[in-house]
């Protein structure tokens, strides 16, 4: 079910500066062009406030992993023009480097936004880095796998066992910690943590040498679809169900500075976003160049993610701090974090 904006949220939007055009307006050009298949009239309601188009073209540089199915609405909005119809030229970056570098990169202006995964940024964004969390982008994409017939079919299974990850600050890494220690199992005392390439995984399983790993998709998804894995949990697990796992963010200055631009970028992504969640198959066309996965897989995948769901201002800003709260019982975050502050300091609502 598509989440769609309050009249208080419309209201709001009415005071952003900048060249506003009417919503119906823009939603006329965003189907120009467009196949009777790929039309769905829920994009036109889904208007994050009133839309706004930059009165001069604007350059952005945003960084994306573009091997990750998660990212799949940046690729959207470059080709099917959702950044344009906002007067973006957006220049896509793929970054290769640590999370800490890409921060830096982000915060020193040598890139504009980036997209990314919460839990692989929130404890370097504990350091004072400045890019806001502007957008939750979607929820799902992370798993965790045992063998087939091992036993292994919970969480509290776990205890005892070694977990294979990619890396010891992988999102699912940390997102699987505040499980384990939700069902009672120290995540840094009593599971043993042994890191891997992510093709060499499922080896690692079938050897025995972990007997469960994490992996996001596509990968994760393959591998459970080629090995019959069992899939012990993933990130839209029970209380999770809602939780947003890839986030916006975009450099501080930019938000201070230049308001209408931040915007722009918000609005253009999560139109995008919608896109994907009504047009799944679509999606995962767009997407397949940059994944070694058929389109079939792909579709199923982003049925199973929750792109129709963007936390914003509030929301997103409570979503973080449950985020906070966690990484700190499982010793991620510094014991003397306040968290409420943390999650104020580094969200934004630009759509205010």
């Amino acid at each position: 079910m598509f989440r769609f904006p309050t009249r208080r949220t419309f209201l709001r939007a009415a005071a952003v500066s900048g060249t506003l055009l009417p919503a119906g307006v823009l939603a006329q050009r965003a189907f120009v062009g467009a196949s009777p298949a790929e039309f769905d009239p829920a994009i036109c309601r889904a208007s994050y406030g009133t839309p706004v188009v930059l009165p001069e073209k604007r350059s952005l540089k945003l960084t994306w992993n573009a091997t990750a199915i998660c990212t799949v609405g940046v690729a959207v909005a470059q080709e099917k023009g959702y950044f344009a119809r906002h007067n973006l030229d957006v220049e896509l970056i793929n970054f290769g480097g640590s999370t800490d570098q890409l921060l830096e990169a982000i915060a020193t202006s040598k890139a504009d936004a980036g997209v990314g995964m919460a839990l692989r940024w929130l404890k370097p964004l504990e350091g004072g880095f400045d890019v806001k969390i502007a957008a939750g982008i979607h929820g799902g994409c992370m798993r965790l796998f045992s063998a087939p017939n091992s036993g292994i079919t919970k969480i509290a299974d776990l205890k005892g066992k070694a977990i294979g990850v990619t890396d010891l600050a992988a999102p699912d890494r940390n997102f699987f910690s505040i499980m384990l220690h939700e069902a009672g199992v120290d995540p840094n005392k009593e599971v043993e943590w042994r890191v891997f390439p992510g093709d060499v995984l499922p080896i690692a399983l079938k050897k025995g040498e972990v007997q469960a790993f994490c992996q996001g998709d596509p990968l994760g998804w393959m591998a459970r679809e080629r090995d019959g894995l069992t899939e012990v949990a993933n990130n839209l697990s029970g209380e999770y169900a809602h939780r947003t796992c890839c986030v916006l963010g975009i450099r501080g200055t930019l938000i201070r500075q230049e308001k209408p631009v931040a915007t722009a970028l918000v609005q253009s992504l999560l139109e995008a976003q919608v896109w994907v969640a009504a047009n799944p198959e679509a999606a995962a066309a767009v997407f397949a160049p940059h994944a070694k996965a058929p389109v079939e897989q792909l579709t199923a995948m982003l049925k199973s993610h929750t792109h129709h769901d963007h936390p914003l201002a509030g929301d997103l800003r409570s979503q973080i701090a449950a985020y906070g709260e966690e990484l700190k019982r499982i010793a991620v975050f510094k014991q003397s974090t306040d968290i409420q502050k943390y999650a104020a300091r580094v969200t934004a609502d630009v759509l205010s």
